[in-house]
């Protein structure tokens, strides 16, 4: 496999020039902030997981910025690789955290979100026009899930996952329209995923940060 070949992904992109999606690119910067906003806000004791989120959501921007530049297989898995980690650690605090659950028994849990994808995912694809957006969208089903079992003993956070879901299906839905509203929007809509999702993980951070604020107040 050529790692270095050029990807062609996306509406924006009309070339390999190293500045052909310049909203792509520089919507990341949206990332990024978040990143930096919420880093402000985990301070004070037992922040330190929220931190590593954080960490990843710099991350995030960061690969997605060189993928929106120098589109390539390398660099798209740049792209991706933050994402599953950021979504690996927090099922590993939520689960942690929301249930009480012991360390290894969270690491179970957290490693069951690939056989859960691997049967999710093709169900997803089943669904006309979502294309490669069905590789995310056993994500926001997870949340859900998440926010159903926690609606009696915790509300409150059973709501901000509820949010966080409901972001980031718009944010998909903007994702899967980017090409089949090219001919409209020439720049595309793919931009927009940026922007909410960097809203959605930072609201995640904040569910989780507002859980355990709440905790150490009660402790």
């Amino acid at each position: 496999m050529d790692w270095l070949a050029p990807v062609n992904a996306y509406c924006e992109r009309t070339g390999p020039d190293y500045w052909s999606e310049p909203i792509n690119a520089t919507t990341n910067f949206a990332f990024l902030i978040a990143a930096l906003v919420m880093a402000r806000r985990l301070r004070g004791p037992g922040m330190a997981m929220g931190n590593a989120l954080a960490a990843v959501l710099f991350v995030i921007g960061i690969g997605s910025w060189l993928f929106h530049t120098h589109a390539n297989r390398l660099t798209g898995l740049m792209d991706v690789l933050p994402i599953l980690a950021f979504i690996l650690l927090y099922i590993f605090a939520a689960t942690r955290d929301f249930f009480g659950a012991r360390p290894w028994s969270a690491l179970l849990v957290t490693a069951g979100f690939f056989p859960f994808a691997a049967a999710t995912v093709p169900l997803f694809a089943m669904i006309p026009g979502l294309g490669s957006s069905a590789s995310y969208a056993p994500v926001p089903l997870l949340i859900l899930i998440y926010a159903v079992l926690l609606r009696r003993r915790m509300p409150e956070t059973a709501r901000g996952l509820a949010v966080g879901s409901g972001i980031l299906i718009l944010s998909l839905t903007f994702r899967t329209l980017d090409q089949p509203l090219c001919g409209v929007t020439p720049f595309g809509t793919h931009f927009l995923w940026h922007i909410l999702n960097a809203t959605m993980l930072s609201w995640m951070i904040e569910v989780w940060r507002r859980h355990r604020e709440a905790r150490h107040r009660g402790a």
